[in-house]
């Protein structure tokens, strides 16, 4: 009986110990170097990727709600600078740990290193991370981030990750290239070659029958947005963007680039097949297909290892879940009506240089050359005045808790995911797809509209074709937050705001450290100063970054297809003369008169002439 005792007393206490563990935040620290790793993810060409301590995919990181996430990323890319970012993660109070470039940190140079150091106190749900130096995740920098907590409002037996992206065989710098070119001026994006599922092609999900699966879903990519779905099996959504919502039924899941999704999937007691979980491209955001592009992915659900794998599941018509409609399980009643709306149309266009840009009423984003959170905390009382920021960042000061709309017309007949750092918000309204109408339309604030009583919330929202949206959210977050398009190449293109929130706020809870300093040192980039650099005067923005000048009056894309064709032709026409001019070519007449359809002899006969009096009549 005392040896029984000793047994229960041991095991209570391991419990209680397990129990106090579990309880107790943890400290999670990595070590990871940026570097360049050989990689062939769809089987089809080898290329360089970015990975971590020369090792790629990256790998999922796993802690617990209220936990410190401590990583110190070292940059052996040798190339190129990089950042790192925690998307969908607040970063209250830590605002210099949220990773864009010339936002709220200096790039990382070469050989350079930071370490981010933050807590997540009041957050959980599925989000990832990625690299914020422009280009970079659609090169591999990018992973999953898992938040766990205790209270988790569902019940399941096993987790799952997933991630989905587009795939390209050429590198970001090979593809920009061609992309921002006075060659390509209706900025039609690279096409790419494949899908990945789990950064690979036909893969594989063994399951055991009768089980449910959390199954939390990444969309990890850059640019194209895609459908999901699987055979003969459901998904039950129960999380998008780590806002937990009431249970909503689909058969297919439309994602867009940085969007998150945790869907409950029980799976059949029939063991006696498998099934097939298909993704497949939006072709709408394609500006041509081309005719060996593979536009869907077959992978697997696997019951049994020894059947066979099925082939391709095809579905009639793309019939989804809207987000808009679900409900989140923390009610958060509709907030008041604005005390400041920011109002931007999208529209996409042509600069001097002839190369397409994006833009926010007319403003295509340019990088300052402070980081925006460096201007905060050095231009004391004129942190609130918006100019300091620049002509070309598109800075907004937002007021300590008021309520903040953005209402966004798309001018453009894409579709386009927009992300906001530092907070999830309330959807208030998405208009339809108006890409079939002959002008976009924009929203009109006379239009009667019932707005929903507790709003959906997330933090990518995706605008439809010649559309708009609203979003609504609170300015109780001090901090710089970078609001853009998550399509890497509209990025590129300039397709970003600031929001530089309760300015006073950020300098009262903010100190920049010395490792982000020195990081900037090792850039040569300053920390004191304006959009400009000047700190002497900070309303003096001379020599700033701005946007290329404007088109002459009158020129369109199409006149400048025109135009560049025609000098190329007219290139090439020069280029024939003076080849066919200077070159020593055998029988030229001949050549010259079977072109023109003209018989010599003929011709000799007609008018006398012989055959060398023709070729010196040719000649002339």
């Amino acid at each position: 009986m005392l040896s029984l005792f000793k047994v229960v007393t041991a095991l209570f206490a391991v419990n209680v110990l397990a129990l106090v563990s579990a309880a107790t935040p943890q400290t999670h620290e990595y070590w990871y170097e940026a570097t360049w790793v050989t990689v062939n993810p769809d089987g089809v060409k080898e290329r360089q990727a970015v990975g971590w301590n020369n090792t790629w995919p990256l790998p999922n990181i796993e802690v617990n709600k209220g936990d410190r996430l401590i990583v110190h990323l070292s940059n052996g890319l040798g190339n190129w600078n990089t950042s790192l970012h925690f998307h969908g993660l607040f970063q209250n109070g830590t605002n210099q740990m949220d990773g864009p470039e010339m936002i709220t940190q200096c790039p990382i140079v070469p050989g350079g290193s930071m370490t981010y150091n933050f807590t997540i106190p009041d957050q959980s749900g599925t989000y990832w991370y990625h690299s914020h130096t422009l280009g970079q995740f659609g090169d591999g920098f990018r992973g999953a981030l898992i938040v766990h907590e205790d209270d988790f409002p569902y019940e399941y037996d096993e987790e799952v990750v997933l991630t989905v992206a587009e795939w390209y065989h050429d590198d970001f710098f090979t593809l920009k290239k061609s992309f921002l070119n006075l060659y390509n001026p209706t900025g039609a994006e690279p096409i790419p070659q494949n899908l990945l599922w789990n950064d690979t092609r036909n893969g594989t999900w063994k399951v055991e029958p009768g089980k449910t699966y959390l199954l939390r879903i990444v969309n990890v990519g850059a640019f194209v947005s895609q459908y999901l779905w699987m055979e003969d099996h459901e998904f039950t959504v129960i999380e998008v963007d780590g806002v937990y919502v009431e249970k909503n039924v689909t058969d297919m899941i439309y994602i867009t680039s940085a969007q998150r999704y945790s869907a409950l999937v029980t799976m059949k007691n029939d063991t006696s097949r498998n099934y097939a979980f298909m993704q497949a491209f939006d072709l709408d955001m394609l500006d041509v297909q081309p005719k060996d592009l593979v536009v869907n992915g077959t992978n697997w659900i696997v019951y049994d290892e020894e059947a066979e794998l099925p082939g391709a599941y095809d579905v009639p018509e793309w019939e989804f879940l809207d987000d808009f409609y679900l409900q989140p399980v923390t009610k958060e009643e509709i907030l008041d009506e604005p005390d400041y709306r920011i109002t931007v149309d999208v529209i996409m266009d042509n600069l001097g240089n002839g190369v397409n840009y994006a833009f926010f009423n007319n403003i295509t984003y340019a990088s300052p050359k402070v980081p925006l959170l460096a201007t905060v905390m050095s231009s004391g009382n004129l942190s609130t005045n918006a100019a300091i920021y620049g002509s070309n960042t598109h800075a907004f000061v937002l007021e300590k808790d008021e309520v903040v709309e953005i209402v966004l017309n798309n001018q453009d007949t894409g579709k386009h995911p927009f992300h906001l750092h530092g907070h999830t918000f309330q959807v208030i309204e998405r208009g339809p797809d108006y890409g079939e109408e002959p002008t976009p339309v924009s929203w009109n604030e006379t239009e009667e509209y019932d707005a929903p009583e507790f709003p959906m919330r997330r933090d990518v929202l995706y605008v439809r074709a010649q559309s708009f949206f609203r979003i609504r959210f609170k300015a109780n977050n001090p901090g710089v937050w970078f609001f853009h398009c998550h399509i890497e190449w509209h990025l590129a293109q300039g397709l970003a705001l600031a929001l530089i929130e309760d300015p006073a706020g950020i300098q009262e809870k903010e100190t920049l450290g010395e490792n982000w300093l020195a990081n900037c040192e090792a850039a040569g980039v300053k920390t004191i100063g304006n959009a400009a650099g000047n700190s002497e005067n900070f309303l003096d923005l001379t020599g700033e970054n701005v946007q290329q000048k404007p088109l002459p009056a009158g020129f369109t894309a199409r006149g400048i297809v025109a135009l560049v064709f025609s000098c190329i032709a007219g290139l090439l026409g020069v280029v024939a003369i003076a080849f066919y001019g200077m070159a020593d070519i055998s029988n030229i007449e001949e050549r010259i008169a079977r072109d023109l359809d003209v018989d010599l002899h003929e011709e000799e006969e007609a008018e006398g002439y012989s055959h060398e009096q023709y070729s010196a009549e040719v000649s002339k």
